[in-house]
């Protein structure tokens, strides 16, 4: 009988609190140490990949003839024609990278944190750091005008079409 008082669950000593604590910790440490792990190997892996191709065609130059701005969303970039010669602007805010719009009276305005630029992307106001990027223009053998979006070029630079 005194067998059964011993193994009786009424006569043991209840869990501490301390083993309860003990076992959650190494629980929680277990947890962390394979979630960092797991973040770890992800390291290696680049997030974005480069654009295989920075350049693209954007039409024929007829297609730039008698037009002053002509606006490519896909590519968030204008394509300016004056007197026989194209340039190209960037429509990536140089703040943090949103999308700039046209505003009144010629110029850009970032809707995101209000920095404005200048008919010919020069900064005007706000928190870009610098003036909106002009691109790399160029003829491809077919006549199609190509802009090469990875190129910064200075603002003078045209392309003679």
């Amino acid at each position: 009988m005194s067998t059964d008082l011993q193994t009786s669950k009424r006569f043991q000593s209840p869990k501490e609190r301390r083993d309860f604590l003990g076992l959650a910790s190494l629980w929680s440490a277990g947890i962390a140490l394979v979630i960092g792990l797991l973040g770890a190997l992800r390291l290696p892996v680049p997030a974005v990949f480069p654009e295989s191709n920075s350049r693209v065609k954007l039409g024929l130059r007829q297609r730039f003839e008698g037009t002053s701005v002509t606006w490519f969303p896909e590519y968030r970039l204008w394509v300016y024609s004056t007197g026989g010669e194209l340039y190209a602007i960037s429509a990536i805010c140089t703040h943090l990278g949103c999308t700039v719009a046209t505003q009144e009276g010629g110029g850009f305005y970032c809707p995101c944190h209000g920095s404005r630029f200048g008919p010919g992307g020069a900064v005007i106001a706000g928190p870009a750091p610098r003036a909106l990027t002009h691109l790399a223009l160029s003829l491809s053998p077919d006549g199609q005008v190509v802009v090469d979006q990875q190129e910064e070029v200075s603002p003078e630079t045209r392309l003679k079409v």
